[in-house]
C-alpha cells in the first residue's frame, strides 16, 4: 500500500511517500481502507517536535518512534477483521476513535498510558490503518470526507464546551473561529449548548459564513481596539473564552472576562509562551482550564448531534495523499476556513 511516513522531527521535507506492506490486524482489532483523512495541528506539530523540549517529542514521555504514518481523523471501511472481532463488523463505514487508553470511564483522555493514532501508532496517512474494533463507530453522516472532519478537532471542541460547561444565556468568545476546532466551538457552544458566540477571526470576509455556523458577532484579531469592542458587541464582560491562539490573545481574553469567568485553551498557534499577572487571575476570579481530546461518551454526544444535523462540516478544500506536504504547508495559511481533507484515493 502507499503511505505518508514521517522520518524525524523537522519540516514538510521529513515526510516521505513510500510503498509497504498492508498491516494485519491483531484478534481484537480491524483493518479499514481509509477513505478520508482530515488534516490537524497535532501531526503538524509532532513532526516539528513542539509536544516537548530536546530530542523527545510526542503525546508520551518517551517521544515519537520514527519513522511513523501520522493521520488522526479517520473514516474508511472495515475490510478484514481479527479473530476475535465479530464477523458482521465487515464492510462496515466507520470513523475512528483517536486514541487507546487503560483510564476509567470518564478520564480516558487523561491517563498516562493515553496513546494516539497517528503519533504511538500509525495513522490515516495512508489507504489502510489497522485499528482497536471497539475504537470503531459508525460514521453520523454518508460521505466519507464530511464524516472525517470530526474526530479530533470535533472532540476537543465539545469537551472544551461541556468543561465549561456552557449555559444558554451565557457569552462566549471563540478564538481561531475560521480553523477546524473554533469552526466547531462555534456551532458546539451555540446550536448545541445555546450560548451566545462572539467569533474572532483575521478575515472579517468570513463574517456571513461564520453566522450561518452560529456566532451572533464576528470580530477581527487585527483590530487595535479588540478588547473594547468584544465588551461593546456584548454590553459588558464575557462568560468564558474558548481559545486555541495562546499568546497571541491571552491578554486579551482575561481583559474582558467577567468576575468568575473562565478560560479554556486547547492549543496555542499564536504562540506557546506567555506573560501573566497573577493578580489579573486571582483579582478576577478566573478559572484556567487545559483541555485535550475528551471522552468517549462525549464522542458519542457528538456523533450524535452530527447525525441529528445540529453540527455541519465545514471543509475548505481537499488534497491527493500524495501532496501530504502541500497540504500541511496550505493547512498553517491564516485565512482558510474549516478542515484540510487528504484523500487516499482520488
Amino acid at each position: 500500500m502507499k503511505a505518508v511516513k514521517v522520518t524525524g522531527y523537522g519540516g514538510v521535507d521529513k515526510l516521505e511517500i513510500v510503498q509497504q506492506a498492508i498491516p494485519e490486524p491483531k484478534d481484537n482489532e480491524v483493518l479499514v481502507k481509509v477513505k478520508a483523512c482530515s488534516i490537524n495541528n497535532t501531526e503538524i506539530w509532532m513532526r516539528e517536535g513542539a509536544y516537548g523540549t530536546g530530542s523527545k517529542s510526542g503525546w508520551r514521555p518517551e517521544g515519537v518512534q520514527f519513522p511513523r504514518t501520522p493521520g488522526s481523523d479517520i473514516t474508511g471501511r472495515i475490510v478484514k477483521v481479527g479473530k476475535s472481532v465479530e464477523e458482521s463488523m465487515l464492510e462496515k463505514n466507520v470513523v475512528l476513535f483517536p486514541f487507546t487508553s487503560s483510564g476509567e470511564k470518564g478520564l480516558e483522555h487523561i491517563s498516562e498510558d493515553m496513546s494516539f493514532i497517528g503519533s504511538e501508532y500509525d495513522g490515516g496517512y495512508a489507504e489502510y490503518v489497522v485499528w482497536p474494533a471497539h475504537l470503531c463507530f459508525d460514521m453520523p453522516l454518508s460521505d466519507y470526507i464530511e464524516s472525517a472532519v470530526f474526530s479530533v478537532s470535533g472532540l476537543t471542541a465539545w469537551h472544551m464546551v461541556e468543561q465549561i460547561q456552557v449555559q444558554p444565556e451565557e457569552t462566549i468568545v471563540v478564538t481561531g473561529a475560521n480553523g477546524g476546532v473554533g469552526s466547531l466551538n462555534i456551532q458546539i457552544a451555540s446550536k448545541v449548548f445555546g450560548a451566545t458566540v462572539i467569533a474572532i477571526v483575521g478575515d472579517l470576509s468570513l463574517e456571513e459564513k461564520l453566522k450561518e455556523l452560529g456566532a451572533t458577532h464576528v470580530l477581527s484579531y487585527k483590530s487595535d481596539n479588540l478588547a473594547e469592542e468584544i465588551i461593546a458587541v456584548n454590553n459588558g464582560p464575557i462568560d468564558s473564552v474558548l481559545d486555541v491562539v495562546g499568546d497571541a490573545l491571552f491578554s486579551t481574553s482575561l481583559q474582558v472576562l467577567k468576575k468568575g469567568g473562565k478560560f479554556c485553551t486547547s492549543g496555542s498557534a499564536g504562540g506557546q509562551k506567555t506573560e501573566l499577572d497573577f493578580r489579573t487571575l486571582y483579582l478576577k476570579h478566573i478559572t484556567l482550564y487545559g483541555s485535550v481530546l475528551g471522552t468517549m461518551e462525549e464522542f458519542k454526544r457528538l456523533l450524535q448531534s452530527i447525525s441529528e444535523g445540529k453540527i455541519k462540516p465545514v471543509i475548505d478544500c481537499t488534497f491527493p495523499l500524495e501532496k501530504a506536504r502541500e497540504a500541511q504547508v496550505y493547512f498553517k495559511k491564516a485565512g482558510k476556513l474549516g478542515k484540510v481533507v487528504l484523500l487516499p484515493e482520488e
